[in-house]
């Protein structure tokens, strides 16, 4: 007779088709402007027009793999073993700083070789710590409520993994992390006035490792003025701007922006938006906001489904993630169209990427085991 514990890992049998459909659109439209994006770059440097396609199918097969065992473990499961993830998310964060282990790239040690995949150590941590939060919010939630202790620990954790993000250094990954898990604070229930002075706190401290950073406080004197710098620190932003501007209300077409040839660097990775807006207009970026929209709306009513009917873990993880995804997206098309400094994120689903489309997968998959959960709950 088959274990219960190995029984309870068999995929539900219910998919919700209005969260799939938006995530198939934007796996399906990342594939496609990688393409776009990198042809003539990875030919130049590669002699191989399709290698970041190829490596990006990879990634996609292995996501969508990753996915499945991820959707395939009970929520009560994660949950039981939420303080290891805690554990490994700090130690992924500590084991990425020492020299010979992690890896350097453009001038931050922010990758793990784990065999043939390079693994960004700040994606582990984000759904290490949003399943770690999910479960100390719904198990502590009264303490939570009630008490400064509650609080207190949870700024503590927040405090020492932003600590870490910024020493690789990892400026967005951390912004991202602190809204996320600031936003799930609130939610279940944090008193505003600690919740204000956690953010007052959080607001002043980006303001004085903006002002005491150099490279960060030129990029933002490049972001108020890039066309005063567009030759030096400002160059990225003013390409990008180029492209919003070349590509008007309906786009250039899909594979004709000029702006991936050679002149707006990262073009498939973090200012892919700006060759999506360039091929396909202003009505183009329209749509592919209305579908992270979409899919963050369907998000938030899970959360809110699972909230009333008292799972509070999952209703906690499911707008963790939604957070998430909304703030990354946010700050990548923000920085992207000059309304934001610039970070180093990808576009959710969509950018070149590993690790990121790797997390965004299995953070997916565990808002669909959510889903199937509750539908299930229901019969």
């Amino acid at each position: 007779m088959m274990p219960i514990a190995l029984a309870s890992f068999t995929p539900p049998r219910v998919i919700d088709i209005k969260l799939l459909l938006p995530v198939l659109i934007l796996l399906s439209l990342g594939i496609v402007m990688v393409a776009s994006s990198s042809l003539d770059f990875a030919n130049a440097r590669y002699q191989d027009p399709w290698f970041f396609v190829k490596k990006q199918s990879v990634y996609l097969l292995l996501g969508l793999t990753l996915a499945i065992l991820v959707a395939s473990v009970p929520l009560a499961i994660w949950q039981k073993f939420s303080g290891v993830f805690l554990l490994l998310a700090i130690g992924v964060l500590l084991v990425v700083l020492v020299p010979g282990i992690g890896k350097v790239v453009n001038g931050s040690r922010r990758w793990l070789q784990l065999g043939p995949v390079s693994m960004q150590a700040s994606e582990l941590a984000k759904i290490c710590l949003v399943i770690y939060f999910s479960s100390y919010l719904a198990r502590k939630n009264l303490e939570v409520r009630e008490r400064w202790s509650g609080f207190v620990k949870m700024v503590t954790i927040i405090a020492i993994v932003v600590f870490l993000l910024l020493i690789e250094p990892d400026f967005g990954s951390s912004v991202v992390i602190c809204m996320s898990l600031g936003a799930m604070m609130f939610v279940a229930g944090v008193p505003i006035v600690r919740f204000l002075m956690l953010a007052a706190s959080g607001l002043g401290f980006l303001i004085l490792m903006a002002v005491v950073s150099p490279y960060r406080w030129e990029r933002l004197v490049s972001f108020m003025d890039p066309w005063s710098r567009q030759f030096d620190s400002g160059y990225q932003l003013v390409q990008s701007l180029i492209a919003f501007g070349r590509g008007e209300w309906l786009g250039l077409g899909l594979g004709n922006s000029l702006q991936k040839l050679f002149f707006l660097p990262e073009a498939h990775t973090d200012f892919i938006f700006a060759i999506y807006a360039e091929e396909f207009g202003l009505i183009g970026a329209l749509v592919l906001i209305g579908i992270y929209t979409y899919f963050i709306k369907r998000m938030l009513l899970l959360a809110k489904r699972a909230y009333m009917g008292g799972n509070l873990f999952g209703s906690f993880l499911v707008f963790g993630i939604a957070v998430m995804f909304a703030v990354q997206a946010f700050i990548n098309m923000g920085v992207a169209s000059g309304l934001l400094p610039t970070k180093g994120l990808t576009l959710p689903f969509i950018s070149y990427g590993g690790s990121s489309l790797l997390i965004c997968c299995a953070l997916a998959a565990l808002v669909f085991r959510v889903s199937w959960e509750e539908r299930g709950s229901d019969d």
